[in-house]
């Protein structure tokens, strides 16, 4: 992290917000010290609220001091004992009515990160310094950036679950409005990186430059996460990492040959679902709100309850005997408003993670399979349906044969930075035209297809590359 700053001036005011131990002020300091940048003098402005490891962090910094003192650079430093959020939205807010705040050069972070909801005192620290953000780490981010002087710089190692979904749409617009992006790095695996910790979580260390013109390419890299083995790096546009015509403003990190291959083809395709005269909705059945209503087994007044579990192959096998998730639920007048009515729908698991074969698993519900007059979509789920019903025969299968295929892994994976697979995720896509998908449907006599079968059936139709399969 502290490597990819570019030159440093003379001259630097350091912040590192969350600092723990001061691990990443003393990687700073390390690269100050190397001497290639001619850097005189360090002020380094530190927070830490945890009482636990203020001692250790004092012990860094003075380790850092003597560095700097042996490469004839002057370090000082402050630790702040205080919430980050609290203080620099005050003095953010002050600023608004003209009083000064305080600027820096450079700034290293790995904030914390947890989700805050609406009426909890970071949300509204943050929002008298006008930012509206659902996370601490992008709060943190968020205020970072405007406590940055004109061509400063951020490097943070964050999740990486910014760069799609809707809940932070706001902060992506934010960021690139305020930051031009130089560097994304990316771990093969979510473990590593904090393994001592045993956080698993897919993270990204970006490096930003204060100001409002995004270069026109972007430095993306990858590693294992766990300090040994190779580093693969490339020369982005950055056209392809924010695509210009994508409302959801989704930060793609294309970071490998396949992921590059998908955006190729999927950039050939120019249906949409409103165009296909689809929707995809979240499975409305929250099964913790209407737990009165569940009953493990069918029984006269119930309905089949569609869970995860129950994905089979390409289809939907219901009931599951000795399931821990009710099979059913009560059909009354009390519970028909979660309800669908029954049909054919293309269903898609919400959580999936980046090791699993595929991050998009699309699965059929048959109405000639599992008979009933309506049915259930637990909250796990997203399911595809026409006005609220169900699809035609082809389209459903030419949709699930597209949504399982390699191809739309491959660029799924580009920008999904979380393990949820979202419904704006699924309406962002583009899609084959609707003559394209029921003409593979009409291929399809049995769902129970092998990924070998699906990529060469898709591939038939809208000119996947080879390598696409082998990924």
């Amino acid at each position: 992290m502290a490597s990819l700053f570019g030159r440093l001036p003379p001259n630097v005011r350091l912040l590192d917000a969350g600092a723990g131990a001061g691990a990443l002020t003393e990687a700073f300091v390390l690269r100050a010290c190397s001497g290639q940048d001619g850097v005189k003098a360090i002020d380094a402005t530190l927070y830490e609220i945890d009482s636990a490891i203020q001692a250790k962090l004092s012990r860094t910094m003075e380790r850092c001091q003597t560095m700097c003192s042996r490469g004839g650079i002057k370090f000082s430093f402050a630790i702040h004992a205080s919430d980050f959020i609290e203080e620099a939205s005050t003095l953010l807010a002050q600023e608004l009515f003209h009083r000064r705040v305080a600027v820096f050069d450079a700034a290293i972070v790995n904030p914390p990160y947890r989700k805050i909801n609406a009426q909890s005192r970071e949300r509204s620290f943050l929002r008298r310094a006008g930012i509206e953000t659902t996370n601490l780490y992008t709060g943190f981010i968020s205020l970072i950036h405007r406590l940055l002087a004109p061509g400063g710089e951020l490097v943070a190692i964050t999740p990486r679950s910014f760069c799609n979904g809707t809940y932070f749409r706001g902060f992506r617009e934010d960021l690139l409005n305020h930051l031009e992006i130089h560097r994304l790095h990316i771990f093969d695996s979510r473990s590593a990186a904090f393994a001592r910790d045993n956080v698993l979580q897919e993270n990204v260390v970006f490096h930003a430059v204060k100001g409002r013109r995004q270069p026109p390419k972007v430095t993306i890299s990858a590693s294992s996460g766990t300090g040994s083995g190779d580093m693969l790096e490339a020369r982005t546009c950055f056209g392809e990492i924010v695509h210009a015509k994508d409302p959801e403003i989704f930060i793609h990190i294309p970071s490998a040959a396949t992921h590059t291959q998908s955006k190729e083809v999927m950039d050939g395709l120019d249906a949409s679902l409103a165009s296909l005269k689809i929707s995809v909705s979240t499975g409305a059945v929250v099964d913790f709100r209407l737990k009165t209503f569940l009953r493990q087994d069918s029984q006269e007044g119930t309905v089949p309850l569609i869970y995860p579990c129950h994905f089979n192959g390409g289809l939907v096998h219901w009931p599951k005997a000795g399931s821990r998730k009710p099979n059913a639920i009560l059909d009354n007048d009390e519970t028909r408003s979660w309800l669908a009515p029954s049909g054919l729908y293309l269903l898609t698991k919400r959580f999936t993670s980046k090791e699993e074969r595929r991050r998009l698993v699309a699965c059929l519900f048959d109405p000639a399979v599992v008979r009933s007059k309506r049915v259930g979509f637990e909250n796990h789920l997203n399911y595809f349906h026409s006005n609220g019903g169900g699809l035609d025969r082809d389209l459903a299968f030419g949709l699930f044969a597209f949504l399982n295929s390699t191809v739309v892994d491959q660029y799924f994976r580009r920008f999904s930075g979380h393990t949820q697979v979202n419904a704006t995720d699924l309406r962002n896509l583009a899609y084959p035209d609707r003559s394209t998908l029921e003409a593979i449907g009409r291929r399809i006599e049995n769902p129970n297809l092998s990924q070998e079968e699906i990529d060469a059936l898709v591939e038939k139709y809208i000119s996947c590359p080879q390598t696409s399969r082998s990924a």
